[in-house]
C-alpha cells in the first residue's frame, strides 16, 4: 500500500492527450461503416444481377427451338467450336492477342502419334461477326506460289469449304507468294484454277514462316456461312518445287460415314437478337447451352477508361502509405484478415466454370471473380424447359465503380480523420501547454512567496488574479492566504519590540527597587536571595534584548555602512579580548602573516563571532582549547571555530541555523535558538554563508563561516569610490 501511495499519476498534459485518443473511435467507426457499405453494395449488385439473369432466363424458358436450331444432332458431326474473343485480334500470324491460355484449345489434325509432315493444329474464334482461324502447320519443305503458274494447287495452300447463305457450295483457297498477307480465290470444282481472276477480298489472312513450318491466321465474315454453318478446312502440302505435285492433304473433315462437312458451332442469331437490347453499360450478358457453349453474347464488362490527370506525387505517396497500412487498419477495425484483389486468370476461369456448372445443375448462383486488373460479379440463372435445364443466362458486371467509390471514400475518411486528429491533438497540446504554463507560473510565484527559511517575501500574488476559471480562483485564494499570513508575520515581528518596551519598564522598576532595598538594608546586601533576584532581572533583560536584536537585525544590517577591514587583525584583537572575558577557557588563533581584507561591518562581524564563541564556550570540553582559524584562498576567506565536546545530532545541520531552533536539550529552556540564526543572517548579508559539521575524528564540532574578500585596501577603496561593489557580493544579493 505504501508503494501505491508513492506512485504519482500522469501530468495534466498527458491526461488531456490520453483523453484526445478517444477521438480514434471516429476513423474506426467510419472504416467499419465503409466496409459494411461495400458489402451491402456488392450484395445489392449481386442480387440485382441475379434478378436480371432470372428475368432474361424467363424469355428463354420453354424455347427449346432456340437451342436446337442445328440441322442435325451435334453428335453426328465433328465439331469445330468457335471460342468467343474478348478483345480485338490483329492478323499477324500470332496467337498472343487471342487471349490467355488459347494454346490449350488448339485441335490437332493429321498423323496419329508423333507429329508428322503436314500436320495441322487449329483453333477457331468469333468476334464482331467474323470467324477467325489460327493454323499451326508442320512442313519441312515450304513451297510458295509462283505467279507464272496459273494453277493454284501447285504450291502450299489452305482450302476452305462451306455452304453459302444461298445454299450453294463455296470453295476458297488461301495462297501466298511469300510470308506475309495471303490472297484468297474462289476455286473451281477440281481446286485447280480460280473461277475468276479477281481475289476474294472478303477473306483476309496472314502467314509467317517458322522453323517447323507455317503459322496461318485468317478471318471471314459469318454472313458468308448459312444458318447450317457447315464448314471444312484443309491444308495442301507441296514439297517439290520442281514438279509441284501435291504430297499431303490434311483436312478437318469428319471420318467416313458422316457428313462431308464439319459443324462450326457458333452463336445463335435468334438468341442474340433477343438479348441484344437488354445489355447495359459495364455488363455482359451470355446465353450458354447445356453443353456450355456460348450461343449469344452482348455487351462488355470493360468500362470506358476516362483519361485522368497524373496524380499528385504527394497524394500518390500518401495512397501508397495507406495501401501498406490498410491490412493492419482492417485487422484492428474488423478483426479480419484483409484480402486485397489479386487477379489470377486461372482462378477466375475456374470460378466462372464453377458458376456455370452450378447454374446448369438448376441452382441460381452469384460469385465474384477477377479478370485482369478488374473484379466482376457473375450471376447465372438456369433456363428450364419441361423440367429440364437447357441452358443458362450469365450476367457479368464490373464492380470497379463500387471499389473506386470505396477506395475514394476510404482515402477521404483517412485524410479527414488524420487531419482532424492532428488538428485536435495540436489544439489539445496547445491547451495543455498553456494550462501547464499557467499552473507552473502560479506555482513559481507561490513558492517564491516564502524563502527557504520560512520568511514571507510578498503579501499577494499577481499571476492569474484576473482569470475567471478555476486557476484564477486558486490564485485568489492563495493570495488571500498570503495576505493574512503577512499580517500575522508583521504582528510577530513587532511583538519583540513591544515586549521589550513593556517589559523594560517593570524591569527597571524592579532593578531600582532591588538597589534601593540593598541601600536601605545593609544587612541584606550579602543575601543570596537578593543576588538571585538581580541575576534574574539581568537575565530577563538579556533575553528581551536578544529577541529585539533578532527582530531588528535585518533593518540594522541594511542601515549599517561597511568598510574594508583587515580580518586577520580584527580576529587577533577579538581573540585577545576573549581570553580576558573567558579566563577559564584556552583560545588558539591561527592566521596568515599578511593582511586579509574584506568589505564588512566590523560591529556585526564581532556580533557573529560572539554567537559562535558563546556556543563553543558552552559546549567545549574542560581543559580543551577553542581553536579559531583564518584561511585565505583566492577571493574567499574562511573563519573556523572548533571545539572538543558533544557532536551534532544526525541531520541537525539542516535546521541548526533556523530561527527559534535549539539543540541544547530540555535542561536549557532559556535558550531560544536565536544565536546561530543571527550568525547565518549576518553571513548571508555579507555575501557569504555558514555551515556546521562534526570533526573528522568525532571529537567535537566546527562552525565554518566563508566571506568574500578583496585584493587590497587600495583596490576596495577605489571600487567603493567609483560606486562599484564587490562582484561576489553583488551576485549573492541578486
Amino acid at each position: 500500500m505504501r508503494i501505491l501511495r508513492r506512485i504519482r499519476g500522469p501530468r495534466l498534459g498527458t491526461k488531456i492527450m490520453l483523453l484526445g485518443l478517444t477521438l480514434l473511435i471516429v476513423p474506426w467507426f467510419s472504416y467499419r461503416q465503409l466496409v459494411e457499405m461495400e458489402r451491402l453494395l456488392i450484395q445489392g449488385q449481386s442480387n440485382a444481377q441475379l434478378l436480371t439473369a432470372e428475368g432474361i432466363s424467363t424469355l428463354f424458358n420453354g424455347r427449346e427451338d432456340l437451342f436446337n436450331d442445328l440441322p442435325l444432332a451435334i453428335e453426328d458431326f465433328e465439331n469445330l467450336y468457335a471460342h468467343p474473343l474478348q478483345g480485338p485480334v490483329r492478323l499477324d500470324g500470332q496467337l498472343e492477342d487471342w487471349g490467355e491460355d488459347m494454346t490449350d484449345n488448339l485441335l490437332r489434325f493429321g498423323s496419329e502419334g508423333a507429329p508428322g509432315d503436314a500436320d495441322l493444329q487449329l483453333v477457331l474464334g468469333e468476334r464482331g461477326g467474323n470467324l477467325h482461324a489460327f493454323l499451326r502447320i508442320t512442313d519441312g519443305d515450304r513451297v510458295f506460289r509462283d505467279p507464272e503458274y496459273l494453277r493454284l494447287d501447285a504450291a502450299d495452300h489452305v482450302r476452305l469449304t462451306f455452304i453459302r447463305a444461298n445454299g450453294e457450295d463455296a470453295r476458297v483457297a488461301l495462297t501466298m507468294q511469300e510470308p506475309g498477307p495471303t490472297t484468297a480465290y474462289d476455286m473451281d470444282l477440281n481446286w485447280q484454277y480460280a473461277q475468276t481472276g479477281n481475289p476474294n477480298s472478303a477473306v483476309q489472312g496472314h502467314a509467317i514462316e517458322t522453323e517447323t513450318g507455317f503459322q496461318f491466321e485468317f478471318r471471314l465474315p459469318l454472313q458468308l456461312l448459312g444458318s447450317s454453318r457447315y464448314f471444312g478446312l484443309a491444308f495442301v502440302d507441296v514439297d517439290d518445287a520442281a514438279s509441284r505435285g501435291i504430297t499431303h492433304i490434311t483436312q478437318t473433315l469428319p471420318t467416313a460415314g458422316k457428313e462431308s462437312f464439319n459443324l462450326a458451332v457458333l452463336r445463335s442469331p435468334e438468341v442474340l437478337s433477343i438479348i441484344r437490347g437488354l445489355g447495359y453499360s459495364g455488363a455482359r450478358i451470355l446465353v450458354i447451352d447445356a453443353e456450355q457453349r456460348v450461343r449469344a453474347e452482348t455487351g462488355s464488362y470493360q468500362t470506358m477508361e476516362t483519361e485522368r490527370a497524373p496524380p499528385n506525387p504527394a497524394l500518390a505517396l500518401l495512397r501508397q502509405a495507406f495501401d501498406e497500412l490498410r491490412p493492419l487498419l482492417h485487422w484492428v477495425t474488423t478483426g479480419e484478415t484483409y484480402q486485397p484483389l489479386q487477379p489470377r486468370p486461372e482462378d477466375s476461369d475456374g470460378t466462372a466454370d464453377a458458376a456455370i456448372s452450378e447454374s446448369l445443375s438448376g441452382e441460381p448462383i452469384s460469385l465474384r471473380r477477377s479478370v485482369g486488373d478488374s473484379e466482376i460479379i457473375i450471376a447465372a440463372h438456369p433456363i428450364v424447359s419441361r423440367g429440364t435445364v437447357i441452358g443458362t443466362v450469365v450476367v457479368e458486371q464490373n464492380i470497379r465503380d463500387i471499389l473506386s467509390f470505396e477506395s475514394s471514400a476510404l482515402e477521404q475518411v483517412i485524410l479527414l480523420s488524420v487531419a482532424a486528429l492532428i488538428a485536435v491533438f495540436i489544439a489539445l497540446l496547445a491547451f495543455a501547454g498553456r494550462l501547464a504554463w499557467r499552473i507552473r507560473s502560479l506555482r513559481r510565484e507561490a513558492s517564491g512567496a516564502i524563502d527557504q527559511y520560512g520568511r514571507l517575501r510578498i503579501s499577494e500574488l499577481h499571476s492569474e488574479m484576473k482569470a475567471g476559471d478555476e486557476i484564477g480562483d486558486l490564485a485568489r485564494s492563495v493570495s488571500s492566504m498570503l495576505s493574512k499570513l503577512h499580517q500575522h508575520n508583521n504582528f510577530l515581528e513587532n511583538m519583540p519590540r513591544t515586549l521589550r518596551h513593556e517589559i523594560n519598564n517593570p524591569l527597571n522598576t524592579l532593578s531600582t527597587s532591588l538597589e534601593n532595598l540593598a541601600e536601605e538594608n545593609p544587612d541584606v546586601r550579602q543575601s543570596k536571595y537578593l543576588d538571585s533576584a538581580k541575576r534574574g532581572v539581568i537575565r530577563i533583560g538579556s533575553i528581551v534584548q536578544n529577541l529585539a536584536d533578532a527582530a531588528n537585525l535585518d533593518e540594522s544590517l541594511e542601515a549599517e555602512e561597511r568598510e574594508v577591514i583587515d580580518i586577520a587583525e580584527l580576529l587577533q584583537s577579538y581573540v585577545a579580548n576573549c581570553k580576558i572575558t573567558h579566563s577559564n577557557c584556552e583560545f588558539v588563533l591561527r592566521r596568515p602573516e599578511h593582511p586579509v581584507y574584506a568589505n564588512i561591518s566590523d560591529y556585526h562581524i564581532e556580533q557573529l563571532l560572539d554567537k559562535i564563541i558563546d556556543n563553543a564556550v558552552d559546549f567545549h570540553r574542560s581543559n580543551s582549547p577553542i581553536k579559531v582559524h583564518l584561511d585565505y584562498q583566492r577571493d574567499q576567506l574562511q573563519i573556523t571555530v572548533a571545539n572538543r565536546g558533544p557532536v551534532l545530532p544526525e541531520r541537525a545541520e539542516e535546521s541548526l541555523f533556523d530561527s527559534m531552533v535549539s539543540h541544547r536539550g530540555p535542561q536549557n529552556r532559556l535558550h531560544f535558538g536565536l544565536g546561530l540564526y543571527v550568525v547565518r543572517v549576518i553571513a548571508e548579508h555579507h555575501g557569504g554563508f555558514v555551515r556546521a559539521m562534526n570533526l573528522e575524528d568525532g571529537s567535537g564540532v566546527a562552525i565554518v563561516v566563508q566571506l568574500p574578500c578583496v585584493e587590497s585596501r587600495h583596490t576596495a577603496t577605489s571600487r567603493t569610490a567609483n560606486g562599484q561593489s564587490d562582484p561576489l557580493l553583488a551576485v549573492r544579493r541578486s
